[in-house]
């Protein structure tokens, strides 16, 4: 990533959570096997035969409440030691489709997107940071509603445990910028992003910190981006101690989800954090991987039904014959 940001040549990339684990791919956009959306940016075309038929997910087997219960409660022992004062709790839930995870992909709208054969899907909301003209920013998504709710956008604005939540992240943000920038601002604080889903539309509650880079930052790309992992809004804070404590909650690798990827067109980087995310893994099985922020003010059956919540597909139609 040093070397290709320092020369301008386009790249994409992902890094797993752990990582353990990553993925280069020169001059992306002639790729055909590896797809990918950021922002405007794709590398393959929509068919234009689409099809009526829409996919959908089906759930095989959910972590039950119980288990759920347990691991809630060694995040909440954490937090009442002062391991952690925010830390982000995530499940697999088994699933299955009648169509492919590239169907899925092709399916699905969303501001990033990534498809790796035989591996994994994600149609992410959330950007993890943006570089452009020397300027670095990253957009946290903290608060989740159904905007059917009544006062949606005002309940979850006013919410005292996602208020404390968002500002949290908001914070660690700020502190992860400054471990790169001169100087780190934020501008726009708690505004609301409107998503389609498969189940209905749901408010998501995002901020866009800022931070302004030296000159040469092409030069360090990489090493930039590895400065600031794991991505705070799927961890928590402080960061070290927090991973520790949802390693012991989840007793299971993340891999590439909560990872992130991205694409630099040899003057920008877009990046985003890889959620909203099916991996396949031995045998074919499909696990939709989804979870959420854990404070002292989080309630257990809350938590749980917003895990279960985040299970859905951003659709568009569908197109056959791709």
């Amino acid at each position: 990533m040093n070397s290709f940001g320092a020369a301008g040549e386009p790249f994409l990339f992902a890094l797993d959570y752990e990582l353990s684990e990553a993925l280069f791919v020169p001059a992306p956009l002639d790729d055909s096997e590896i797809l990918f959306r950021f922002g405007g940016v794709s590398n393959y075309r929509r068919p234009d035969d689409c099809s009526a038929k829409d996919p959908a997910l089906r759930i095989v087997k959910q972590v039950e409440y119980p288990e759920y219960e347990d691991k809630f409660g060694i995040i909440l022992k954490g937090l009442s030691r002062g391991d952690s004062y925010l830390a982000n709790l995530t499940c697999s839930t088994e699933v299955e489709s009648d169509v492919s995870l590239k169907e899925i992909f092709l399916a699905t709208e969303s501001l990033f997107g990534v498809y790796l054969p035989g591996r994994f899907v994600s149609f992410s909301p959330e950007r993890f940071v943006r570089i452009e003209n020397g300027v670095i920013s990253c957009c946290p998504m903290k608060g989740t509603i159904d905007a059917a709710e009544p006062d949606a956008e005002y309940r979850i604005l006013h919410d005292y445990k996602e208020s404390c939540e968002h500002n949290t992240i908001t914070d660690l943000i700020r502190n992860d910028l400054g471990m790169v920038s001169e100087r780190v601002w934020v501008e726009r604080f708690r505004y609301i992003d409107r998503i389609v889903t498969d189940r209905g539309e749901i408010l998501q509650v995002s901020s866009d910190v800022r931070g302004e880079l030296n000159q040469g930052w092409q030069n360090r790309l990489g090493s930039l981006i590895l400065n600031l992992l794991p991505a705070g809004s799927i961890s928590g804070a402080p960061k070290p101690s927090t991973v520790r404590l949802i390693a012991s909650a989840e007793q299971e690798r993340r891999g590439f989800y909560t990872g992130i990827a991205g694409y630099f067109d040899g003057k920008v980087l877009d990046s985003a954090v890889l959620i909203r995310f099916i991996e396949e893994r031995e045998g074919g099985k499909l696990f939709y991987r989804s979870g959420g922020g854990i404070t002292v003010n989080s309630d257990v059956r809350d938590e749980y039904e917003e895990m279960l919540a985040k299970i859905y597909l951003p659709l568009r139609k569908i197109c056959a014959g791709y």
